[in-house]
């Protein structure tokens, strides 16, 4: 292995069983197998057995840090500790040089019934540094966390937040030759969590970081390459943008549904570009029309629209409104064309779900509601940390 690659995994992978009386029975035979040198069957599934990974390759050099994402369940969590040697893999191989700093769950690696200022010399001789090494780094680590007087309690006593706070300042600062971090960092308040990423930033010029999150503006800053993983399996891995444009086309498309008093009508529904050509994608910063036809009860002499967008997790990003825009919509039965023309199309890249609301002119009726109407992706040479980006004139 290169002096330059910390991390190296080759052909691993790992095999669960879905029973719980056959996963006892097969560790016992598995342990019994090793024990009298006979080799274990790790490429082949047995009953009730299922591939939780399986044929992973990749490597992470000093300086680089590498995203792992993915939906829940596809084996992130478990990969890093397999990686951290938690778990072994029944097949293939992982290669490590230097030491690892791991934060992988609250609260792992610590003894609930010793104080923080204790397990932080717990954790430091545990990654092979003696007493004065870790006096050095002390104050720097408590500096850190920022429990003030809670460094001498129980960590027992310490909430999810206070956890994340010690386990990440060790780990941050015990100059680790390996990172690897799961999405504990959620946990943490936002202005810890931003000391949090410019730590990991100083880190990556001496160490490799493996870094899992669901949150893309995250793994777009601090990533160079991502490995996204579905079901066990690799299925891109690639620089960051591609990787995180890989992860957002796994989830299924929202189920397009129509609720309301069905007093009004949506039809003829089109997504038009700059070009006036009907499409779901679109560039950044780019025009951007919404055309459909309705028909509103003509008990109603007036009518308010809003078109909302969502993303993925069914977030409101941002939206549209006629009232809000000084649009008044009259109504008198008939059927009426709708134009919404978007001069600058500024959400960040990514997948959203476009929904079409007819209200009353009160704002308060809901006369229709078209859920997950229209889906458009929104691409761009860039991924940023916030759900609408503006498009601004700068002078200098």
């Amino acid at each position: 292995m290169s002096e330059d690659v910390l991390i190296k995994v080759e052909g691993m992978s790992k095999k669960f069983s879905s029973n719980l009386k056959k996963s006892m029975k097969y560790g016992v035979i598995d342990i019994a197998r090793d024990f009298i040198g006979v080799p274990a069957h790790g490429d082949v599934l047995r009953k009730n057995e299922f591939w939780s990974l399986h044929d992973i390759n990749f490597e992470v050099r000093r300086g680089e840090c590498l995203g792992l994402i993915g939906p829940n369940g596809s084996g992130k969590s478990t990969l890093l500790k397999m990686i951290n040697g938690i778990i072994i893999p029944d097949k293939g191989v992982i290669e490590i040089r230097g030491k690892v700093g791991a934060l992988i769950e609250v609260g792992a690696g610590f003894h609930p019934l010793l104080t923080g200022r204790e397990n932080i010399y717990i954790n430091g001789t545990i990654m092979g540094l003696n007493k004065k090494e870790i006096d050095k780094k002390f104050d720097s680590i408590v500096a850190f966390a920022d429990l003030g007087d809670f460094i001498d309690a129980p960590v027992s006593f310490y909430s999810s937040g206070m956890y994340v706070r010690l386990g990440f300042a060790v780990a941050a600062h015990l100059e680790p030759d390996v990172l690897l971090i799961d999405e504990v960092l959620a946990v943490g308040d936002i202005g810890f969590r931003s000391k949090c990423y410019n730590r990991i930033s100083e880190l990556m010029e001496n160490c490799a970081v493996i870094f899992v999150s669901h949150f893309m503006p995250h793994v777009a800053k601090l990533c160079n390459n991502v490995i996204v993983l579905n079901r066990g399996e690799v299925v891109c891995a690639d620089w960051a943008m591609i990787g995180i444009d890989k992860y957002n086309d796994l989830f299924s498309d929202h189920h397009t549904s129509i609720m309301g008093l069905g007093e009004a009508e949506i039809s003829d529904l089109k997504l038009r570009n700059k070009h006036n050509a009907v499409t779901e994608e679109f560039n950044y910063n780019e025009p951007f029309q919404i055309m459909f036809d309705v028909v509103v009860s003509e008990k109603y002499e007036e009518y308010e629209i809003s078109i909302t967008f969502m993303n993925q997790e069914a977030n409101l990003i941002t939206q549209c409104h006629s009232g809000y825009n000084g649009v008044t919509l009259r109504n008198n039965g008939n059927k009426h064309s709708i134009r919404v023309a978007i001069d600058q199309l500024i959400l960040n890249t990514g997948k959203y779900y476009l929904n079409i609301i007819i209200y009353d002119k009160t704002n308060t009726k809901y006369l229709t509601w078209w859920a997950a109407a229209a889906k458009i992706k929104v691409k761009g040479n860039f991924h940023g940390s916030a759900p609408v980006q503006f498009q601004a004139v700068w002078d200098i």
